[in-house]
């Protein structure tokens, strides 16, 4: 594997380690507000970032390059209240859109076409997460603290189901 390309696949495995973390740490912070329904959601797309992590790391080490294991920051602890959490989440997506698109054209530049490929599944997962943001966001506006609302929200959140991305990876595979 090109050394630039494995570089760039390993800075990308960071963030989303780091996106893991940071949803996590958005999770438990919901848990302990009484937003137990958030927090499901949040677990769940903690555990989304993992699976996007762990499909870098398989697909450097296929393709001979030597995925690393990252060690991240801690994220914080305490949020201000959950439109913060939903607009702390959305402007993370917009970096990690920004990272993946670098990578893309890291591969472009070097003409790692099959690596290029790969990413793909990556820019166009970001188009979801980012329109997801955007959706809890509006519709928190929509509620502007209105308890009865916030008490809906949290138990659709509770209710939101993610897609199999584990079940559809492998039947791309």
């Amino acid at each position: 594997m090109n050394a630039r390309i494995e570089n760039a696949l390993n800075a990308q495995v960071e963030k989303e380690c780091s996106s893991s973390q940071y949803y996590l740490a958005m999770a438990s912070w919901a848990e302990g507000q009484g937003l137990n329904g958030t927090a499901r959601f949040l677990y769940r797309h903690s555990d989304e970032e993992r699976f996007h992590m762990l499909k870098l790391i398989k697909f450097i080490n296929e393709r001979g390059g030597k995925a690393i294991v990252p060690s991240v920051p801690q994220p914080p602890e305490e949020f201000k209240n959950l439109a913060n959490v939903f607009e702390l989440l959305l402007e993370h997506e917009l970096q990690v859109t920004s990272s993946i698109n670098e990578v893309v054209d890291t591969c472009l530049q070097e003409k790692d076409y099959t690596t290029h490929n790969f990413m793909q599944w990556y820019v166009s997962e970001q188009l979801e997460e980012e329109a997801l943001a955007r959706t809890i966001l509006d519709k928190l506006k929509l509620i502007d603290g209105d308890k009865g609302g916030m008490y809906m929200f949290d138990r659709d959140l509770e209710n939101f189901e993610f897609v199999d991305q584990q079940n559809q990876a492998g039947q791309q595979a």
